[in-house]
């Protein structure tokens, strides 16, 4: 069985007018939430501690505005927290 690590994990760019690089924490702190149940379960009750942690001793870079973003976002389960954080980005 292989494991999926965010070293490896190459996420599709998202397309919100700005270079995909850009948007590389983003993609860590999500792909963390995929696949860590502990993390993604920490994130929707704790973001700031999970900002704050990261994962596997591997913090997020993200800007100022993404983290106030997470943190301020109300969501149960993951999808939601996405689809929320992409409507956000997208007004941005």
């Amino acid at each position: 069985m292989s494991m999926l690590t965010l070293n490896t994990y190459s996420a599709p760019p998202l397309s919100l007018g700005k270079p995909a690089n850009v948007r590389t924490g983003l993609h860590r702190l999500f792909a963390a939430a995929v696949v860590s149940d502990q993390f993604r379960a920490t994130l929707l009750s704790k973001p700031d501690e999970a900002l704050a942690n990261g994962y596997l001793g591997q913090t997020f870079l993200l800007t100022d505005q993404e983290k106030t973003l997470i943190k301020s976002i109300q969501a149960e389960t993951l999808t939601d927290l996405a689809q929320k954080v992409n409507r956000a980005l997208k007004s941005f």
